[in-house]
């Protein structure tokens, strides 16, 4: 079942990015030689009437295309010149790259809604709910409904920046900013306690959140949109992290670590899977818009140079730095999977 839930979850992640651009292509007249679910061998394929995509499912499910006329350098000379991606304005050619994220974060908030209204919708607010003897927080002027501000002297803005911060505080010492429910604030130094799980070691301060659960359509239709903020701005802290070096690659988890997250959110009820959904979706929809080359954000990025100068960037120099970021890229994902692999067998 894990295997079916993974490969569920990653189709509609891909397919969704992937209509996007294939329905604004389509739109702006663009010849489409193939829509693709999957990367490797062809399963199997078929053509609708009258249309000269050819629709396939290949064998392995981590990722998809769109293959579009003008995409390379080399014009196909039996395809019309008016068809070729290059010839399209530049409005044309934006939509037809944006459109895949946009598609993402559409359907992540359509999701997000749909757990909102399923499940309520947590508040995002970071008071004190209980605090635990057994841990070093109870020997503070730590206490229950006193709110958390800052960590480290750095401003949280919800529970799940308060989460990201602690992960990457991770073992260490803490200074907590405290409002106390007199309005009046302090800084409480927080040791954190070493805890054996499961075999894994983990470090606890000792305290808990208030989960508050509002019910209703405009509730989820709120919720749906700051999780979706507060998502892109964890993911926001975590590339600046990574770029600091205060969080390392082995961190980040490739199509073998996922294929566990998905085990454990499956366990957990459906309702997780939807929620993985719409966190991937909008994990892909970010990643795509940094203007790394070979990803979206890239292509948008040498069409803002276009924009600035009036001309197009030489094709020839474009491609060869998106070939170049892609094999860059393939190197990373080969060295993230070895890692999964790693962590899923020791």
């Amino acid at each position: 079942m894990t295997l079916i839930y993974f490969i569920f979850v990653l189709g509609i992640t891909v397919l969704i990015h992937e209509l996007g651009h294939f329905i604004f292509a389509k739109k702006a007249g663009i010849y489409i030689y193939e829509f693709s679910l999957g990367m490797g061998p062809k399963l199997f394929s078929w053509h609708r009437k009258n249309d000269e995509t050819m629709y396939a499912i290949r064998l392995f499910p981590i990722g998809g295309y769109v293959s579009m006329a003008g995409e390379s350098v080399e014009y196909d000379e039996e395809i019309p010149k008016e068809k070729h991606l290059q010839e399209k304005t530049w409005m044309q050619r934006f939509l037809t790259i944006i459109a895949g994220v946009a598609f993402n974060f559409l359907l992540a908030l359509i999701l997000l809604f749909i757990v909102g209204l399923i499940e309520g919708s947590p508040s995002k607010e970071t008071y004190i709910e209980e605090i635990d003897k057994k841990y070093n927080s109870s020997k503070t002027n730590m206490q229950k409904g006193d709110e958390i501000t800052h960590i480290n002297h750095k401003k949280v803005s919800s529970s799940d920046m308060l989460l990201l911060y602690l992960q990457i505080e991770n073992g260490k010492t803490i200074t907590f900013t405290v409002k106390h429910q007199n309005e009046k604030t302090e800084d409480v130094i927080v040791a954190p306690t070493k805890v054996k799980e499961n075999g894994k070691t983990t470090y606890k301060y000792g305290f808990s959140l208030k989960n508050k659960i509002r019910k209703g359509i405009i509730p989820a239709f709120t919720y749906a949109f700051e999780k979706c903020i507060s998502l892109l701005n964890q993911m926001i802290h975590i590339i600046f992290y990574l770029c600091t070096g205060k969080l390392g690659i082995g961190n980040l988890s490739g199509p073998i670590g996922i294929f566990a997250i998905v085990g454990q959110s499956a366990a957990a009820g459906f309702i997780n899977i939807i929620y993985l959904i719409a966190y991937l979706c909008i994990n892909v929809g970010f990643i795509n818009l940094l203007p790394i080359p070979a990803f979206d954000g890239g292509r948008i990025f040498f069409m803002i140079i276009e924009k600035i100068r009036g001309k197009k960037v030489n094709e020839k120099t474009e491609n060869l730095i998106h070939g170049i970021g892609m094999a860059v890229l393939m190197i990373l994902m080969i060295f993230i999977t070895c890692q999964d692999i790693v962590r899923l067998f020791l």
